[in-house]
């Protein structure tokens, strides 16, 4: 597990990027934490940066929308889904829980509120 930030540090509406590789992004989406790769499939662009509309985030480079329950594409350009990983709130805290090989390059928490709402 990773410790992302305080979960009164993540809004309604807002992300967090973990800088890991590949980087992760977390999501508080109408108080629903995801956490999804952060680089969107189609080109290299962060998702943490995009544009969150209910459980969608919208790529900012050309548009493709991803679902944060499942990480598939809802539209074009993007067809690849990105992976998903859990989330859970321990004593305030956030965790995302990944592999093994990313948990070991985590030195600290995330780059804070670079997402908007829509």
């Amino acid at each position: 597990m990773i410790p992302v930030c305080r979960l009164e540090d993540l809004p309604q509406g807002e992300s967090v990027r973990l800088d890991l590789e590949p980087p992760i992004a977390v999501f508080n989406a109408d108080g629903e934490l995801y956490a999804i790769d952060d680089t969107c499939t189609h080109q290299d662009a962060s998702l943490s940066e995009g544009w969150l509309e209910g459980c969608l985030v919208e790529c900012p480079l050309h548009a493709a929308s991803f679902d944060l329950r499942t990480g598939r594409p809802t539209c074009l350009p993007a067809r690849k889904a990105v992976r998903t990983h859990p989330v859970s709130v321990l004593d305030g805290t956030v965790w995302v829980h990944v592999e093994s090989d990313l948990a070991a390059q985590a030195p600290h928490t995330a780059a804070a509120g670079q997402g908007s709402a829509a």
